[in-house]
């Protein structure tokens, strides 16, 4: 192995031990996504498997983070059951997880990492104040919040993807790209129990414009302080360069009226996009292009006859 190769491999483990907090730089669930004797919900041509692998999830997950504030029933779950602040990382690691066993996994790993997500949520329950000042009950499976959870991520996937990422979105047979991502990563969510979603783009800016409009979406103390905890997370002194610039483009790429809400402004366009796409090239340079999970996946498929 080349010293190259040798640079490449200790940045690649420290990378994924960031987002996987493993050790040794392996996912735990690397495992589960190669296991299996059948198929997933995706192959490789599908869009969620396209997005999903490329870096421009790094900027999506920021975003769907401050979207997800904007919402007082899903800030109130992570206010009062999430360990966000004691272990960020950790909390990271178990959105990436479902993240990429809903995509890459089994059917089988799907339906278990569903069952596993279920559990979590059945314990997450409280009272939130609304827009309008009514309390409310939540649970964390009520339809409503999965709802809003589910399109806030995917909306912040699919605008960070066309915004900084290179690879095409695959059309398939819908009438657009993003068409084709927002009715296939739909399916991802019926496991945990939401079966109506968006099934086109113009679905999915609707259902957010009504959310904000019907002043469901608000911005409170908590909401800021949530906010101020996301600009500044407690990471490595060596990553927080990065990912000041990752913040930075997730706020470029929001309705500007979000951003006021969130008390956020944008940096210049011309600035932000260009510095980012290379940022984002440049990890991927830098790690080497192979990915476990990616290719673990790809293995189960060849192994099944399904590739």
């Amino acid at each position: 192995m080349t010293s190259n190769n040798l640079v490449q491999e200790w940045l690649s483990i420290r990378f994924r031990r960031l987002l996987s907090g493993a050790v040794d730089g392996t996912p735990p669930w690397l495992d589960i996504i190669a296991k299996g004797d059948d198929g997933g919900l995706y192959v490789p041509t599908d869009a969620p498997w396209v997005v999903h692998r490329d870096f421009g999830t790094l900027v999506g997950g920021i975003r769907a983070l401050l979207m997800q504030a904007l919402h007082p029933g899903s800030l109130a779950g992570v206010a009062d059951h999430s360990r966000y602040e004691k272990d960020p990382l950790g909390r990271l690691a178990g959105t990436i997880r479902w993240l990429t066993v809903t995509t890459f996994g089994s059917h089988s790993a799907v339906t278990a990492e569903a069952t596993r997500v279920n559990r979590l949520h059945k314990r997450v329950t409280g009272r939130y104040v609304t827009g309008q000042e009514e309390t409310r009950t939540y649970r964390a499976n009520d339809p409503d919040l999965l709802l809003w959870v589910h399109v806030a991520f995917m909306e912040s996937f699919l605008v960070a993807h066309e915004m900084f990422a290179r690879t095409p979105i695959p059309r398939g047979f819908a009438e657009s790209p993003a068409d084709n991502y927002v009715e296939q990563w739909g399916r991802s969510v019926a496991p945990l129990g939401l079966t109506r979603t968006p099934n086109s783009r113009r679905e999915m800016d609707d259902t957010i414009t009504k959310l904000w409009k019907d002043r469901v979406l608000v911005s409170t103390e908590s909401t800021r302080s949530v906010v101020g905890f996301i600009r500044r997370p407690p990471l490595p002194f060596a990553v927080r360069p990065v990912y000041r610039v990752l913040f930075d483009a997730a706020v470029v790429s929001m309705r500007p009226e979000f951003r006021t809400m969130l008390g956020l402004t944008a940096k210049p366009r011309w600035l932000v996009i260009p510095l980012t796409r290379f940022i984002l090239r440049a990890i991927r340079v830098a790690i080497g292009p192979d990915s476990p999970i990616e290719d673990g996946a790809l293995a189960r498929l060849r192994r099944i006859g399904a590739l």
